[in-house]
Order: C-alpha cells, then sequence, then structure tokens
C-alpha cells in the first residue's frame, strides 16, 4: 500500500458548500457566480488551490461551478467531493452511478479525494469501503477519505479499505477552537496513528471566530441558536487572545489565527468563501505558523467556551 498521499503537502483548502446553496447561504441574494468565480481566482492566485464540494451541496450546483471554474484555471486543481450513503442506497452500485454523474458535473475523468459524505445506516461501513476501493481500482478516483465518521468507525474503514490495499487518505469533521471534540474523542490522535489526514469543516465556527460577531450584533438564521449572545460573551477572552496573537504575526486578522491554529495542529482547514475578500482573508492563513507556546495558549483560553458535543455552552 502507498503510504504517501496528495494531502501530505497542502497546509489550506477551501470549502465549496456556500457555491449554489439558496436555503442555508442564500446563494443568489448578496452573491452569485461572478462572486464565487472571484473568490475562486483569488484562492488560486494565492497558492490555494484544493477545493472540497459534494453531490449535496446546493443539489450538485458547486459540483458545477467548480468544474466550470476549473476549464479555464489554467493550472491544476485538487477536487474532493463525496457522495451521500442516503438509507434508500442499499447496495455498493450506486456508488459509481453517483461517482459519475459527480464527474460529469465537475468535468473532469478521475477525482482527486472520494469521501463518504456521513456514515449512515443501514449499509454496512465495509460495503461502501469496498466500493471506495473499486472506484481506486477503476480509476476514477485517485484517493479516498470518509467524513463525520466516529473513532470506532474510522477504525473499520481503515480496516476495511486496508485489506484492499487501499489506504484511508482523510476523515472530514468538523473542528476549530469552538469545537474540539476531535481531541476529547480520541479522533485527532487515531488519525495521527494511522496516519489519515483530519480534514476540518466549519472551522471558523460559522464566522464566529472571524471575530465579525459581538453579543449586540449575534448572527442570523439557522446559526443564531447555537451561536448565541450569551457564548459570544463568553467568547471575548478568547477573541482578545486571537487580535493580540494576529497583531504578533504581522498584523494578522482573528479568523487567520485561528484557521492557523488548526494547521499547526497537523488539520487541513477548509474554510469556505463568498468572495474575493474573503478569499483574501482566508487565505492569508497560511504560510507562517504559531509558535507552540502560542497554540498552549489558545488550546487553554478555547476550553472555557468551547461548545460540547450538543451544541451547549462548555465549561
Amino acid at each position: 500500500m502507498d503510504n504517501s498521499s496528495l494531502l501530505d503537502e497542502v497546509e489550506l483548502g477551501i470549502g465549496t458548500w456556500q457555491w449554489g446553496d439558496r436555503p442555508t447561504w442564500g446563494f443568489g441574494g448578496d452573491y452569485a457566480e461572478a462572486e464565487i468565480k472571484a473568490a475562486f481566482d483569488v484562492c488560486l492566485a494565492r497558492g490555494v488551490s484544493f477545493f472540497d464540494t459534494a453531490e449535496m451541496y446546493g443539489r450538485g450546483r458547486s459540483e458545477r461551478y467548480l468544474g466550470q471554474f476549473i476549464k479555464t484555471a489554467g493550472r491544476p486543481v485538487t477536487v474532493a467531493t463525496k457522495y451521500m450513503p442516503f438509507p434508500w442506497r442499499l447496495s455498493k452500485g450506486r456508488l459509481p452511478a453517483a461517482l459519475r454523474r459527480s464527474l460529469d458535473r465537475l468535468g473532469l475523468e478521475r477525482v482527486d479525494l472520494y469521501q463518504i459524505h456521513w456514515p449512515f445506516p443501514p449499509v454496512p461501513i465495509e460495503t461502501w469501503m469496498d466500493a471506495l476501493a473499486d472506484a481506486v481500482q477503476a480509476g476514477l478516483v485517485r484517493e479516498v477519505g470518509v467524513s463525520n465518521y466516529s473513532v470506532a468507525q474510522t477504525r473499520r474503514a481503515h480496516a476495511a479499505l486496508a485489506r484492499r490495499g487501499v489506504r484511508l487518505a482523510s476523515n472530514q469533521v468538523q473542528y476549530s477552537l469552538l469545537d474540539r471534540r476531535p481531541e476529547q474523542s480520541g479522533l485527532w490522535s487515531l488519525c495521527r496513528e494511522l496516519d489519515i489526514r483530519l480534514i476540518a469543516y466549519s472551522p471558523l465556527a460559522k464566522g464566529t471566530l472571524s471575530g465579525k460577531y459581538t453579543p449586540d450584533h449575534p448572527p442570523r438564521g439557522p446559526r443564531a441558536r447555537r451561536y448565541s449572545p450569551a457564548l459570544l460573551t463568553r467568547m471575548q477572552p478568547l477573541l482578545k487572545l486571537l487580535r493580540e496573537q494576529g497583531e504578533a504575526h504581522g498584523h494578522k486578522s482573528p479568523g487567520q489565527v485561528a484557521l492557523n491554529w488548526l494547521i499547526c495542529k497537523g488539520a487541513l482547514p477548509i474554510p469556505g468563501v463568498k468572495s474575493a475578500a474573503q478569499a483574501e482573508e482566508n487565505t492569508g492563513a497560511a504560510g507562517w505558523r504559531l509558535t507552540d507556546a502560542e497554540v498552549q495558549k489558545l488550546d487553554a483560553t478555547s476550553d472555557q467556551v468551547r461548545l460540547d458535543a450538543d451544541g451547549n455552552q462548555a465549561g
């Protein structure tokens, strides 16, 4: 089994859930195709070329936009997408057809990283891993990963793929200074043990760690309940520390420091971008490092405010 991975040298990626998604993100309102194309171009110009999408994002629109942008990129782009194992997808034969539809939307002959989006029942994990291994051997997929898998589920996935001579390259989970469940559960340690790259989605806690929200101006919509004014009040010492550390590293923003914290942890953060300005901001998290002492101080401060497993305030 080849132990090298295309993710080994990737420091920062970009999530594209917002691209084409109307119900959650309001695509077509204050941003649309022109804005996400500008964001894509800025990312490439800043040296960030790993993009994560999924068949579910915008009902396929995210994959279509990404594929459209890749055609005129003029440089290599690394693409990760995901298969949703809906409970009515009852056989491994459902995966190849879904993969080919994703490839058609992306305009690609092969995807770099193909992931199982959730460990939904009733189909066993081993069945989907067998289907992923088939996709690798068919030349349709370069590497495979999972998303939202627990410690036990990750072990099962790793073992099933190993029996086919295929490595489990990644597990994509929610991970940020406000949600450190991967560390608490043992998943972070397991990924290091098995050489699985931990991809961190929602690395800015839906923008909360960027510092743009305050107790008087909390986020709206679906994020309002999870990131309440009470939590934002408790967060102020953490945001203050993010600002202080950012100033010490050449005027980096709180969000850039929060992303760099994940990079220093060995994770691959994939913040979303909806505009050129967001792309400029988020790509500024790469190419530098917090010190070990700064990381430890962020750990200790986040312990006082991070979310527990139910989304409630911990501490």
